[in-house]
């Protein structure tokens, strides 16, 4: 115990970092997050910054639970060698803020949402456990603990045109990967938003921090007629400073973006809306999903469809790394009105060079919710090629039917319960906005059969293990019956659990 106790009193005086925005490291999320010493109380009894990353096709690498009964959000295992291990996010971690953005009190499909329309690079604002049951027990809540930024006063990505003269900036430096902006007069840089005094971080998505004076020029030089940066002005760095805050990109709002993602909303006329979806490779080989034969007349086109828009969200969620059948379901699910976001070819080669996703640069960032409808959902006149229609057969009276296609992490988005001593296995949990929740499985659900397969013996967990690995859709036969009524005939002693529900991202 005293060996302990020397051990934290040793942290507790060690100097802790400041950051001096012209002597000091770049990017103090850096410093914060790879410190990883398990001494040092300091930080962990603090919000810490995770600034994540991932490649394409890749995760961040981390599995988010929502805690039972309550709106906390849990970091529930960490996957090894990834971006959230890299950056110190540990098993336990409460998501307090997501970019800018409070989520503590939010559902968990909302943060879901969030995290995933952030892209390729998210800030996460996390707290340890510990420190987490410390200030609900103190606050009532640990979201007044979250650091977010000004109205305003945030990173700025700024698209630079050259004019006859020039970018209209001078860069000077201390040292290297410390640069900041001279701007001249009227000139190109400061008609695209770029402050006076900002400082540079990236130049075309990539960070200047590693760069020479002579290899940021070689940089500028190579990038021809125009630039895209990201810049934060002075307001920007003390305020970040002042909140130990990284400036981080996905924190960035748009200024004179050359594309930005589109809104279309549709309405279904008498031929439907008029378009085909269609999945297919795009930059870089990576598969999309790409709106094509876009009639004429028909709402699609009204609407301001063209023809190679890709797909990027449906009522606002995020369809990255899901597949076509997944994507279908959800277009169906809205019925006769459709939201849909897309890019353009120009948009989606833009938004990559930068590592952003278009969903943060939207105009507005309100759009209709998802309904949670059943698995009968309306079909979607989208002159697809024939998919798989989640219409299913007839099936008895007071039992349904139900596809499900996993989610992004393969995952179906439900906890599976069972009472060992009698034939009942029931739905004890459905993750928001998952392929569950859309499809219409409800707390209280009891299964009847699995992909055709009834559940009524003595080897039905081990025949459930195999049948959830494999080929989607899982087709499940249910009857509601209301948890009170569960409760009512299941001895709490003999109801064991079979699988969580967690979100990998």
């Amino acid at each position: 115990m005293e060996a302990a106790a020397d051990l934290q009193d040793t942290a507790l005086l060690t100097p802790r970092f400041e950051f001096n925005p012209k002597l000091g490291i770049d990017n103090p999320v850096l410093s914060l997050a790879e410190d990883h010493d398990p001494s040092d109380l300091w930080r962990l009894e603090r919000p810490r910054f995770c600034l994540l990353s991932k490649e394409e096709g890749r995760s961040f690498g981390f599995h988010l639970q929502q805690e039972l009964g309550r709106a906390s959000h849990v970091v529930c295992r960490v996957e090894p060698g990834t971006s959230a291990q890299r950056q110190g996010l540990r098993e336990g971690d409460r998501i307090l803020g997501v970019n800018n953005r409070v989520v503590e009190h939010e559902d968990s499909e909302v943060v879901v949402r969030c995290i995933r329309a952030s892209g390729p690079r998210v800030l996460l604002t996390v707290l340890a456990q510990h420190a987490h049951d410390l200030a609900r027990a103190q606050q009532g809540s640990a979201a007044l603990l979250c650091p977010t930024l000004s109205p305003g006063v945030r990173p700025r990505l700024c698209h630079v045109v050259k004019d006859e003269g020039g970018f209209g900036f001078s860069v000077t430096h201390e040292h290297q990967g410390s640069f900041w902006l001279v701007l001249s007069s009227g000139g190109a840089a400061e008609r695209a938003g770029v402050p006076p005094g900002a400082r540079l971080l990236e130049v075309n998505g990539v960070s200047v921090e590693k760069l020479t004076h002579n290899q940021l020029s070689r940089k500028l030089w190579q990038s021809g007629e125009q630039v895209t940066l990201l810049v934060a002005g002075p307001e920007v760095e003390e305020q970040c400073r002042q909140l130990g805050m990284p400036l981080a990109a996905p924190l960035a709002e748009g200024w004179a973006l050359p594309t930005k993602p589109r809104c279309l909303h549709l309405e279904k006329g008498p031929q439907g809306f008029g378009f085909l979806l269609r999945e297919e490779k795009g930059l870089g080989g990576r598969l999309g999903q790409f709106l094509w034969e876009v009639d004429p007349g028909l709402p699609a086109e009204r609407a301001g469809m063209q023809a190679g828009d890709r797909l990027v969200a449906v009522a606002g969620d995020s369809v990255e790394g899901l597949g076509h059948e997944e994507i279908v379901s959800r277009i169906r699910a809205q019925g006769s009105r459709v939201s849909l976001t897309v890019v353009d070819p120009e948009a989606d080669r833009f938004f990559s060079m930068v590592r952003l996703s278009p969903l943060l640069f939207l105009e507005s960032t309100e759009a209709p919710t998802s309904p949670l409808n059943t698995c009968s959902a309306s079909p979607v006149e989208t002159k697809d090629p024939p998919v798989k229609d989640t219409a299913v057969p007839p099936v008895p009276s007071g039992s349904r039917q139900c596809l499900l296609y996993p989610g992004p992490g393969g995952g179906y988005g439900f906890r599976l319960s069972y009472v060992a001593s009698g034939p009942c296995l029931f739905i004890s949990q459905v993750t928001q906005g998952g392929s569950a929740a859309r499809a219409g499985l409800q707390r209280g659900d009891v299964i009847l059969e699995v992909n055709g397969f009834s559940v009524d013996g003595e080897n039905d967990l081990e025949r459930l293990q195999q049948l959830a690995e494999a080929e989607p859709p899982l087709c499940l036969k249910l009857v509601t019956r209301s948890l009170q009524d569960l409760e009512a005939w299941i001895p709490p002693e003999s109801v064991e659990e079979w699988t969580g529900a967690s979100e990998l991202l």
